[in-house]
This record gives structure tokens, C-alpha cells and sequence, in this order.
């Protein structure tokens, strides 16, 4: 089964999704949409895209896809869905859903089951996220009985003469008043849930340390799994002196042993010398390309998808009931 695919947004995570395409069997990418043509046709020469559009409902009319991979900011992303919907065309769409739960609650309900909908989060299939579900679901720590969970980035420091790593590549940001949990927890959200459960929020701090921010760039979080294992968060990402792409730090403990993930390695406790180590560098690829690869696959054979839209509307709840608890405004 050739699935034709038509890709919308052409911004700087596109690459990513566009190499994830590429490594694909029989799909072929026939268009690539952006409101900024240059930049629209610049991928296309480079992934070897045959049609460049402008406005995506004109591509969606012409090339009549079987999917489309909505890759746009998301105050764009619950129109394109319906769009497509009402075109019979299955969508792949960008995490978060919609800036809010009831957004994404009504979009849910407005597409129905006319088409297969997934949502784009990827952490869950990150190599070394995707082992530690593995070896935890083996029993290999025995039951979860406490997690934790440190991230830490300078993307959003404020060095003396230099924009900010991720303001450099996404200055919108900057105005976002939702930052560290909507943009970059969301992420560990998920792959916490694919480890641990479902999780619910106990307390939440925020905190800024760049005053030039909308948003918060520190969280402080605890969370109760449904299996009683108590989850803690603690993320800043205006941190001095570490690397701009955020390094994570997990410890798994549970009542037979610990399992801790630092940065590239793995580690169970009671076996220090067995160490599992993982290139980051590749990983971030991976799990684009195993996003995508899930994807085709549950079209092809009408498997869920780990990150269908139920799904992750739990993942979104999560989020948005850490703002609650921490006194922010939805």
C-alpha cells in the first residue's frame, strides 16, 4: 500500500519530520505547504518534494493525499485538522493539539472517527525512554515506588550580548505566558506516562529566572502514579553553564532495585558495570522517525497509535492541571 503524503509547515522541526518520512517504504511525499514559499521550496529540492504551495487548503485540493504531517504553530493546528477531516485525508499533527484542553476536547469531537488522527509526540519514542518502559514493564526494578525526574538547558539563559538558544530558533516563545510545561514538559509528560502510568498532579511551583520571558522557565512538580508511586519533577531551563538542548536525569525506584537514566547512559543499580549507552545526537532523529513510522504502520494495519488523540488528550490534561495547581490561569 503507496500512501501519498502531503507535509504542512515547512519551519526548522520540518527537517526532522521530513528525514522521518523519508526513511519510509512506498510513501511518497507529494507536496510541502509554508506561507513563506522560499522556504517551502527549499525543502522541497532538498527532500525531493515535487509540488510547493502557499496555503494549504489550495494543497489539499490539488493533491488529494491520503495523510497530511501538520508541522505549524499551534493556534493553526486545530483549523488544518478539520480541514483535512472534512477532506477524508488522515492527519499526523505537531504536539501540543491546541493551546487548551477544551479546544482539543471539542476539536476531538468535531473529527470524530472520519479519519485517523495522531498526535506528533515524540519522547515516548526516543530510544532511551523507550528502553526504561521496556526494562520497568519487565519487572526489572519490581514495583515503581518513586520517580524523579531532573531536566536542565540554558536555552533560554540570558548571556550577556547572545539571544537565548531557543529564542534564536523559535522567538515566539518569548511571548508565550505557558513556556517550560506547554513547550518542553509536555514532552516528559508523555514519556512519563508510557513508563509509569497515568499520574495525577499533587503541587506545582513556577518560577522565572530570564525577567525577559512571558513564560516560566522553572518547575518545581510532584504527582501520585495510579500505582501510588510518588513523581517528582524539578526543570529549569534558564540553567548556567549546561548545554542549550535539555539533559535529563531519571531515577526509576522500586521495591527490588533502581534503574537511573543520566544523560546518555543507563544504569541498573545492582548491576553498575552493565551500563546501556545511548548516541543523543541519533536518538532525537529516532524518535521522529519512530513517530512516523508509527504512523504508516497503524494506517497500513489499523493498529492504535500510542499517541492517538485520546491518548494524548491525557497528556495534555496533565499539563494543563500543573498550571492549575500552580495557580496560573489557563
Amino acid at each position: 500500500m503507496t500512501l501519498t503524503v502531503a507535509i504542512a509547515g515547512a519551519g526548522a522541526i520540518s527537517e526532522f519530520h521530513l528525514k522521518g518520512w523519508k526513511a519510509q517504504q512506498d510513501v511518497t511525499l507529494a507536496a510541502i505547504c509554508d506561507p513563506d514559499p522560499a522556504r517551502a521550496r527549499a525543502k522541497a529540492e532538498e527532500f525531493g518534494i515535487p509540488a510547493v504551495y502557499a496555503d494549504t487548503e489550495e494543497m489539499l485540493e490539488a493533491v488529494k493525499p491520503d495523510a497530511v504531517d501538520i508541522i505549524t504553530p499551534v493556534g493553526s493546528h486545530a483549523p488544518l485538522v478539520k480541514m483535512a477531516a472534512d477532506r477524508g485525508i488522515h492527519v499526523m499533527c505537531q504536539k501540543p493539539m491546541t493551546p487548551t484542553v477544551a479546544e482539543a476536547e471539542a476539536l476531538i469531537a468535531e473529527v470524530g472517527d472520519r479519519v485517523r488522527f495522531m498526535v506528533h509526540e515524540n519522547y515516548r519514542f526516543r530510544p532511551h525512554y523507550a528502553e526504561l518502559a521496556r526494562r520497568v514493564a519487565e519487572g526489572q526494578v519490581g514495583p515503581l515506588r518513586h520517580a524523579r525526574l531532573t531536566v536542565r538547558s540554558s536555552s533560554l539563559f540570558d548571556y550577556p550580548g547572545k539571544v537565548p538558544f531557543l529564542l534564536g530558533r523559535q522567538p515566539y516563545l518569548k511571548e508565550f505566558k505557558r513556556l517550560l510545561v506547554f513547550e518542553v514538559l509536555i514532552h516528559h509528560l508523555d514519556a512519563l506516562r508510557s513508563i509509569l502510568g497515568e499520574m495525577q498532579v499533587m503541587s506545582a511551583t513556577l518560577d522565572r529566572i530570564n525577567p525577559d520571558l512571558a513564560g516560566e522557565d522553572v518547575a518545581l512538580v510532584t504527582l501520585r502514579a495510579e500505582s501510588g508511586a510518588l513523581v517528582q519533577i524539578d526543570a529549569n531551563i534558564s540553567a548556567p553553564g549546561y548545554p542549550p538542548l535539555p539533559t535529563d536525569r531519571l531515577e526509576l525506584l522500586g521495591e527490588a532495585d533502581t534503574i537511573v537514566y543520566d544523560r546518555d547512559r543507563i544504569t541498573r543499580l545492582s548491576e553498575p558495570d552493565n551500563v546501556s549507552l545511548h548516541d543523543l545526537q541519533a536518538n532525537y532523529q529516532a524518535c521522529f522517525t519512530g513517530a512516523v513510522t508509527s504512523f504508516v504502520e497503524g494506517l497500513r494495519t489499523g493498529a492504535p497509535f500510542p499517541t492517538d488523540r485520546l491518548d494524548n488528550l491525557r497528556t495534555l490534561r496533565l499539563m494543563e492541571s500543573i498550571y492549575t495547581a500552580a495557580g496560573v490561569a489557563i
